[in-house]
């Protein structure tokens, strides 16, 4: 087993656990908000997956933990698919 199985596992059983995180808002949100300038936040040109959860889907948690899981799927596909380029491109 490489390394990075055990590391797509353990983002996908984080991804699981999601539900359990804190509901409270980050730490980047929360000083926008104590010193009042959230409201001059710009919303994004395209949403994925709108606050992280699934469009659809009635339960929230579950909504969240797909959101987790495809989210997850994505980036690693991503990080994979650049680190075969590179290696191609190394070897010639």
């Amino acid at each position: 087993m490489k390394w990075w199985h055990g590391a797509l596992i353990l983002a996908f059983i984080l991804a699981i656990l999601s539900p359990l995180a804190s509901s409270s808002p980050d730490g980047l949100e929360r000083v926008a908000e104590n010193k009042g300038f959230i409201e001059a936040a710009l919303e994004p040109v395209y949403k994925i997956i709108p606050d992280y959860v699934i469009p659809g889907v009635t339960n929230e948690a579950v909504a969240t933990i797909l959101a987790g899981i495809v989210g997850t799927a994505i980036l690693f596909g991503i990080g994979y698919g650049l680190a075969k380029l590179l290696s191609v491109r190394r070897e010639a």
